[in-house]
C-alpha cells in the first residue's frame, strides 16, 4: 500500500489545487502529479480531472474518496495497534514556533505525532520566529522551529524541514507609497531606497539580509517602524506604513495576503531554510526522540 499516494490524493481532493497541496505535503507539484498518476493506474480510473480553470474529483474520484479516508485511517490505526512500545510512551515535550510555524509545518506534524504516540501531550508555544533558537538554547523548550542561521550553536541539532524564499512586499491599497512604487514599476527603475519607508523585525535573518543588501547599495534606509515578528510585518505593510521583506510562506499563510503584494526586487536575496532544533544531547529522550521522529517522517529530505 503506497500509504502517501492517499494523503496526497486526500489534500488534493480537498484544496483541488495542486500548489497548495504541494505546500501542505511539502513536495513539489510534480511528485504530486507522479503521486496521483500511480494511485490512477492502481485504480485503473481518472479520479482527478484539471484544466487551465479548475481541478475537481471525478465520479469514481469521489467514489474512492471513502475509501482512501479509511484506507488511511485503518493503517495509522493498526500501526498503533502494533507498536507496543510507543504505546507505553508517556509525558509531555514543549515546542516554539511562530505563528506561521505553527499553521504551515506543526500542523502537518503533530496528527501522525498524535497517530503515533497518543500518550505524549504537545505543549505547543507560539512567539516571534527570531526568539526560537534561543529559548532552546536556554532550555525553555525541548525544540522549536527556527531559521537556520549560516553557523549552527554548538550542541544543537538541526532537521531541515523545508525552504522558502524571502520577498519584499509592498501594500495594494491607495495610498502615496502605492503610486509611488507603480510610478518605478511603470518606468522599470530601481526605486530610490532611501525615500521608501521601510518596515523591519526586530530581529533575525530577514532583517539582517535586507540591511546587508541596503549596505551593498551604499544606501540608508528609511526606516518608519520596527515590529516583533514577521506577522506583525505584514500588518503594517498591508496598512500602507511601508515595504518589507518577509519570508513568502509568511505571506502564503496569512488572512490578510490580498492586501500586500510582491514586488521584482530583491528577489536574490538567501532564501530561508527552516528547520527543527533541540539540544542534541535532548534526543536521547525518547519523548523528544519520538516527536523529531514523526517530524522527520513527515519532512522526508527527498523532495524530488
Amino acid at each position: 500500500m503506497d500509504i502517501r499516494a492517499y494523503k496526497v490524493f486526500l489534500n488534493l481532493a480537498q484544496t483541488l489545487h495542486f500548489g497548495r497541496t504541494a505546500a501542505l505535503t511539502d513536495l513539489s507539484p510534480s511528485a504530486i502529479s507522479r503521486h496521483l498518476q500511480r494511485l490512477e493506474a492502481h485504480v485503473g480510473q481518472v479520479l482527478i480531472e484539471r484544466d487551465n480553470r479548475q481541478v475537481q474529483l471525478t465520479p469514481a474520484g469521489r467514489h474512492f474518496l471513502q475509501y482512501a479516508r479509511k484506507a488511511v485511517s485503518d493503517w495509522q490505526q493498526i500501526r498503533a495497534d502494533l507498536d507496543v512500545s510507543t504505546a507505553k510512551l508517556t509525558g509531555e515535550v514543549s515546542v516554539f514556533g511562530s505563528v506561521t510555524a505553527n499553521y504551515s509545518m506543526l500542523s502537518q506534524i503533530l496528527p501522525s505525532m498524535r497517530d503515533a504516540h497518543p500518550g505524549i501531550e504537545i505543549k505547543l508555544r507560539t512567539g516571534d520566529q527570531a526568539e526560537a533558537m534561543d529559548r532552546v538554547v536556554a532550555g525553555t523548550d525541548d525544540s522549536a522551529i527556527i531559521a537556520v542561521p549560516t553557523t549552527l550553536p554548538r550542541k544543537l541539532a538541526c532537521l531541515p524541514l523545508r525552504r522558502t524564499p524571502l520577498c519584499l512586499i509592498a501594500p495594494t491599497i491607495a495610498s502615496t507609497l502605492t503610486s509611488t512604487i507603480d510610478d518605478y514599476l511603470k518606468r522599470a527603475e530601481e526605486p530610490d531606497w532611501s525615500q521608501l519607508p521601510v518596515v523591519l523585525a526586530e530581529r533575525g535573518l530577514a532583517r539582517t539580509r535586507f540591511l546587508e543588501r541596503m549596505k551593498l547599495l551604499n544606501c540608508e534606509p528609511r526606516i518608519y517602524a520596527q515590529v516583533a515578528g514577521h506577522e506583525a510585518v505584514v500588518s503594517m505593510v498591508s496598512l500602507g506604513f511601508g515595504v518589507a521583506v518577509v519570508p513568502a510562506l509568511v505571506i502564503e499563510h496569512s488572512p490578510i495576503r490580498d492586501t500586500v503584494r510582491v514586488l521584482p526586487y530583491f528577489n536574490d536575496l538567501a532564501p530561508f531554510e527552516l528547520g527543527l532544533c533541540a539540544h542534541e544531547e535532548r534526543l536521547s529522550d525518547p519523548l523528544l526522540n519520538a516527536f523529531w521522529t514523526c517530524a522527520a517522517n513527515t519532512y522526508p529530505q527527498d523532495k524530488t
